[in-house]
Formats: structure tokens, sequence, C-alpha cells
């Protein structure tokens, strides 16, 4: 199906419209090909998901593949929900014979299958917070009867550490053990957690999988993709134009792509840089409410670092005595504190060059704000 603009900003549609990661696609594949777990790291916006849906495509026939986004589960009871009608259902297609394997099974839990318009059953699972391990235990018993190479990727793993149930690490751990058949594929955003999970002697995973870390996307390769579909609509198209995007932006996919798709949906193509700060303005000026809200719920130490940050980034030394006093930020320990505040939820990331604002959109408002 062709689609009406091309520059997705969520889910995947196939190769025509996945930017390049050949690299990193093939490095993912040959990984679980060889028998080997890979852990993807890389900032939310960058394209993981997309990259694992990829690889997914070019994998043998033979290859079952499992998909699960655990960012917002809070539990091991919601990860055993999840987790359970993830591989069930797509390891099961008919309905008669996945009744039979769901009673057999799962004892600890109430299974619901209800039949969808494509004929294919959708599954959910009433888990009690007694039952969470039990689930998960019945869940890899299926995985290990069934004998097939699948592999099962989990998006936003590092959510684990923040389970109120001690010991779920080392669970998943003992548990993905026992199915040599079964390959995994562990990705995150918060990538200090994610490293601490696999590279520290102190983790259960410790040293167990490949490491991948995403970069942005080549900038030749990113302007070749844009450019053939401006081409096809023979509508402008400035290399210089597209960098201009691409370096306001760090390359960040998501970005980048929802700047693209503005300018593909207005028709104009992408002549100049005029056309490109018009759209970034009014791609702003939607979340605009949204970002005043957020900016007085947080305390004043941190609006204003979230400021300073916006207006300086990237800050390679936050709490240097030039920036706090340029700034007229407050003592070096509330900086600290706001920093840390900040990085928690996701409003400042740590990138090689420094800290910048997460959302890129916010910190062009917050540039803009005062």
């Amino acid at each position: 199906m062709k689609l009406n603009n091309p520059f997705l900003v969520r889910g995947y549609f196939g190769p025509e419209y996945f930017c390049d990661r050949q690299k990193e696609t093939k490095l993912l594949v040959d990984s679980v090909a060889n028998e080997g777990d890979v852990t993807l790291i890389a900032p939310r916006r960058y394209g993981k998901t997309g990259l694992i849906h990829n690889a997914f495509r070019v994998l043998p026939p033979e290859y079952a593949r499992v998909y699960l986004d655990i960012y917002s589960t809070r539990s091991l009871v919601d990860f055993s929900r999840e987790f359970a009608a993830a591989v069930i259902g797509a390891l099961e297609t008919k309905l008669e014979k996945t009744a039979h394997t769901l009673v057999k099974f799962f004892r600890s839990c109430r299974p619901t299958i209800v039949p969808t318009e494509d004929g294919l059953p959708k599954f959910s699972f009433d888990v009690v917070p007694s039952a969470a391990e039990a689930t998960l235990k019945e869940t890899f018993d299926y995985l290990a009867k069934k004998k097939r190479r699948v592999v099962i990727a989990i998006d936003e793993f590092q959510q684990v550490l923040d389970y109120p149930e001690k010991g779920t690490e080392a669970l998943l751990r003992s548990l993905m053990q026992k199915l040599p058949w079964v390959r995994f594929v562990f990705a995150g955003s918060r990538q200090h957690l994610m490293r601490e999970m696999f590279l520290s002697p102190r983790h259960p995973f410790y040293q167990s999988t490949d490491m991948l870390s995403l970069k942005p996307i080549n900038r030749e390769a990113y302007c070749s993709f844009a450019e053939r579909f401006f081409a096809v609509k023979r509508k402008p198209f400035s290399a210089n134009a597209f960098s201009s995007i691409y370096d306001r932006f760090d390359g960040v996919t998501w970005y980048v792509q929802m700047v693209l798709r503005k300018l593909w949906a207005d028709g104009a193509g992408v002549p100049d840089e005029k056309t490109v700060d018009e759209a970034v303005a009014d791609i702003v000026l939607t979340r605009s409410f949204e970002y005043g809200d957020l900016l007085k719920s947080r305390s004043e130490a941190e609006q204003t670092l979230l400021l300073a940050v916006a207006k300086d980034g990237p800050v390679a030394e936050p709490l240097a005595r030039d920036f706090i006093a340029r700034h007229g930020l407050r003592a070096t320990s509330t900086v600290a504190s706001a920093l840390k505040h900040l990085q928690r939820d996701d409003l400042l990331y740590q990138t090689e060059r420094g800290y910048v604002v997460y959302d890129r959109f916010f910190g062009v408002w917050l540039r803009n704000a005062r």
C-alpha cells in the first residue's frame, strides 16, 4: 500500500519507507542467526523500533517474531501479562488449537481470546499479583514445548529496574537461559541504565549479549532517501536546506521525519532554509500550550536551567561557574539537584557533546520563550 505521506513518525511499512540502517540491520540479524542475543541502545526517537522490525523482515522464515514494548509496565504483573499476550499472539493463529494450548499451559491466570476482523485471535491475560511469576514461568514452558526458533524483542527493557519485585532481572535471566533456540533483543533508551544492566558484573545479564548502539542515520544517505520522494512529486529539494534540518536536530530520526512530513504535507518541497524555518515554527506552535504547561509544572530552578540549556546547548558543563553566572542560576548544589530531576524525567539528556533539551521541539520553544 502506498502511503499518502512517506515520512513516517511511527510504525514500520517496509523497506521503501525505511532509511538506511543497512549495517545495523545486518549486525542484528547476523547476531541472532549465530545464536546470539542483542542489546540495542539508543535514545528514544532514534528509530530502534523501526530497526527491529526491519531486521524481522529479513530474518529467515523459520524464525517466529515477537515484539513487545514494556515502557508502560510498572511491575512484574504487567510484564507477565504483556509478555504472555505477545508470545501467544505471535505463535498461535488457529482459534480452536489456541484454546487447547491455553488450557494446557496457563493455570495461574485467566486467558481471554477475542476474534478480530482479520480472523486472527487477540489475547489478554488476567494476572493477579500473587501469580505473576507463575504466569511468566508458564509462558516460558510454552516456549520450551514449542521447540522452534523464536526471536523476542523487548523494547524499553530498562523498565524492569523500576519494578517493585526484587530479583526480576535474575528471574528473567534464569528463565531465558533455558531456551537455547529462543533469541532475545533487549532494546532500551536510557543508556546509562542499559549499560549498567549488561556491562556491570553486579547484574545478572552481565556480558550476556552482543552490544549495538545506534547513532544518527548518515547525513548523505538520509538526504538521498528524502530527495527521492520529493523528486517523484517534482518538488524542489535543496541539500543545504535538508542539512539545516539534520543539523538543527542532530540527525535524530523522529524530528527530521516530523519536519519532512510537514514539508511534504505543505506541498512546497524543501527549497530553502526559510521554508524549513517556517515548517519548524508551525510544528512548535501546535505544541505551545503543552510546552507552556510543562514549563510551569517545574520548579523555578528547573525552569531556569531548562531555559539556559535550550539557549546554550549542548552544554558540556552545566555546573561550571561561568555557565551558572551567565544565566543567573542559583548555587551549584541547586543546579545539580535540578539537573538530576530533569534528567530523571527525560527533560534534559546528556549527549556526547553535552546536555540538551530531550524534546528538541521543546528546546526550540524555550529559546523563543523569553
